[in-house]
């Protein structure tokens, strides 16, 4: 194996879509990473959408990462009430450890058994591991990328400079957070 279908197979995680309790999306400059939760929706594959990012400091007022996703999904027909939003987290292990307690309240996480987790298809892992040293261990996770054009894919992510930087940078990450404990290396 050399090293670019390492890399790639290590980071890029896809399963299938499954029912789930709830979808759960890592907010992202683009729309994207939510298209999976939205479709789980519409195929009745789950009842309930949860949206975790602030993202970047927004100009004039505008909202969170969060919030704008949740706009976007109620315009592809989410009723709002089956979206919960989180909207203070900056990075992946706020995502996981800031929805922890609405998670809690609203659904008790000895109710929840199967959930899917959508974003960018080279941020994957890092959600995956981050997902395992911050929520319940018996919680069975789907991983569901975004499969935009303008997400580097698995098939092609070296073929372009920006891909081969989040690449890079993704695996950077993944040390940083490694070495802080805040991945799930088991």
């Amino acid at each position: 194996m050399d090293s670019r279908e390492a890399i790639t197979n290590f980071l890029f995680i896809k399963d299938s879509p499954a029912i789930v309790d709830f979808a759960f999306v890592l907010g992202s400059p683009t729309y994207s990473s939510i298209e999976p939760a939205i479709e789980l929706y519409h195929t009745g594959k789950t009842s309930w959408i949860v949206i975790s990012g602030h993202g970047p400091q927004f100009q004039n007022g505008m909202s969170s990462e969060a919030e704008l996703y949740k706009s976007y999904a109620i315009a592809k027909g989410v009723p709002a009430s089956q979206i919960l939003i989180e909207t203070k987290a900056t990075n992946t292990k706020e995502n996981f450890l800031f929805v922890r307690d609405l998670i809690q309240t609203h659904f008790g996480w000895n109710n929840i058994r199967r959930v899917s987790i959508s974003g960018k298809p080279f941020h994957m892992r890092r959600a995956l591991m981050t997902a395992r040293a911050s929520w319940p261990k018996h919680i069975d996770l789907i991983m569901l990328p975004s499969n935009h054009p303008d997400d580097p894919p698995s098939e092609t992510w070296w073929q372009t400079e920006s891909g081969c930087h989040f690449v890079m940078r993704e695996l950077q990450a993944i040390g940083t957070y490694a070495l802080a404990g805040d991945i799930s290396i088991t």
